[in-house]
């Protein structure tokens, strides 16, 4: 049985807690390979090799972490095949969803490749007589990931290159649900040419996750996950002076007004609600159809939701794979069992699915609701598999206030031909991201990926501009040569402008 370890000071090493996990072929149902759990002492010895390589890297000029950037990006898109393949073993999603995780991935890098302009501060002369002011960025020191299992890839790229690009060095604690891709990460940064130590990976579960949280030399954490844990992962780390982004769950609304093109609408949910099997923070889970948009809607959803070509994610028709555990899977399967126990119509019912020769994966059907209500608990709560629920509103004010009182506040988009409707919309639904006639709306790398209320904890959204703020320390400099003239002291509040 192959093991999986850690990378820790430039090289792989093996676990020595004696503790493993499971890792498995969702589409087999069958355990391929065991992963260590670090334990205490193993994340503080990577944490020390962090530490002891920060100031080197630190002192690194931005031009020339730049150039490994732009290293590590070629050798990505060398070996972009392999990474997909990697993702889809352990993962389950198929290989094209796999391929466009990595591309989304890349575009982080891309930013990060211009760190030089992105730290230059501001300069201004003469804030005074003979006094000159100026702003700089400057690292954190060692900073950690702690990162889902749905884009194993894709998320630790939101979040390394910017941090590294800045000057710190980085700890990545991957799911060990799916960990051998961040090994690959490790190993295509050291052909880039990034120092030893300078980034890390240590795999465990909650005894690492703990570790991390606690270890005084980590100075800034950041966390991709569920709303329970984002919220533990955001107190325990503030409660240790970290600066914390944690980014939590959702339940992204798609908004279908009478006047949208409904074949539009109808594609957009099929991919928002079923790619990757609903495992997404940014997938549509909810439907709101408005008015006469209703039955019209449900009646195209449900044959293409029949329809869906489920299969492993290596077969290429596949439009979508298995879950990622046979735990999920029970959950998932739960939630539909609820649904219905809670009087919404199950039009389409993807329990119980099996594939032939691939009884024992981890498979469910395309699932389909109407007649959701507000009060229902497959309406409240963040199922994260491939369970669309369709709710009727009369108008866009009242679907708009709906989606506000709900306590997640990640994604929502609009499918409209009206640009009135569409600008009010945007402007009142409180929302992070918002999508008009776009179902997933993930912003680009220049710009920042995060929501509102329960779904994002923390001042600073991911990657972007928000990232370079949330893995750098602002430094104000402000600077008089007297050239030999003393004035004597001031006992008054220097007002400089003067």
């Amino acid at each position: 049985m192959q093991e999986i370890g850690h990378f820790i000071g430039g090289k792989p090493a093996a676990g020595s807690s004696g503790k493993f996990g499971d890792v498995y072929n969702p589409a087999a149902g069958e355990v391929t390979a065991r992963v260590a759990l670090a334990n205490t002492a193993e994340v503080n010895a990577a944490v020390a090799s962090a530490a002891a390589a920060w100031p080197a890297w630190a002192a690194t000029p931005p031009l020339r972490r730049a150039r490994v950037m732009f290293k590590f990006k070629e050798l990505l898109e060398r070996d972009r095949k392999e990474l997909s393949a990697i993702i889809t073993r352990e993962h389950g999603k198929v290989l094209s969803d796999a391929d466009g995780e990595v591309q989304r991935g890349l575009e982080v890098v891309e930013f990060a490749c211009g760190i030089p302009h992105l730290l230059k501060g501001e300069f201004t002369e003469n804030v005074g007589t003979g006094i000159d002011a100026w702003s700089i960025r400057q690292p954190l020191g060692v900073v950690a990931g702690i990162t889902p299992f749905n884009f194993p890839l894709m998320v630790p790229l939101w979040m390394l290159p910017v941090a590294l690009a800045c000057g710190n060095c980085f700890i990545l604690k991957p799911s060990e649900k799916d960990p051998s891709v961040s090994l690959k990460l490790a190993a295509l940064l050291k052909e880039a040419g990034l120092p030893d130590g300078v980034f890390t990976v240590i795999q465990g579960a909650r005894e690492a996750v703990e570790a991390i949280l606690a270890h005084p030399d980590i100075a800034a954490i950041s966390f991709v996950g569920s709303t329970a844990i984002a919220e533990t992962i955001y107190k325990g780390g503030t409660s240790f002076g970290k600066r914390v982004q944690a980014l939590g769950g959702a339940k992204n609304h798609l908004v279908v007004m009478p006047d949208a093109d409904l074949d539009d609408a109808v594609d957009a949910l099929m991919g928002s609600a079923y790619g990757a099997a609903g495992e997404r923070c940014m997938a549509v889970s909810v439907a709101v159809a408005i008015g006469s948009a209703g039955d019209a809607l449900v009646s195209k959803l449900a044959p293409r939701v029949r329809a869906l070509k489920i299969a492993p994610g290596v077969d290429p028709e596949a439009e979508m794979g298995p879950l990622v555990t046979r735990e999920h899977l029970a959950k998932v399967s739960g939630y539909v069992d609820l649904g219905v126990k809670e009087g919404a119509s199950l039009v389409v019912d993807g329990r119980g699915l099996r594939l032939q020769g691939y009884e024992n994966g981890f498979f469910i059907g395309g699932c389909l609701f109407d007649n959701v209500t507000t009060d229902m608990r497959i309406y409240k709560e963040e199922i994260f598999g491939p369970v669309l629920s369709v709710v009727r509103a009369p108008d866009v004010a009242a679907a708009t206030r709906m989606i506000n009182a709900h306590e997640y506040g990640n994604g929502v988009a609009l499918f409209t031909n009206d640009g009135g409707t569409a600008r009010d919309f945007t402007s009142q639904v409180q929302i992070g991201m918002v999508g008009i006639n776009v179902p997933i709306p993930v912003p680009m790398s220049f710009h920042s990926f995060g929501g509102w209320k329960h779904s994002l904890f923390g001042d600073h959204h991911i990657y972007g501009t928000e990232g370079v703020r949330f893995y750098t320390k602002y430094k104000a400099v402000t600077q008089r040569w007297t050239g030999g003239a003393r004035k004597g002291p001031e006992f008054v509040m220097p007002t400089l402008g003067r």
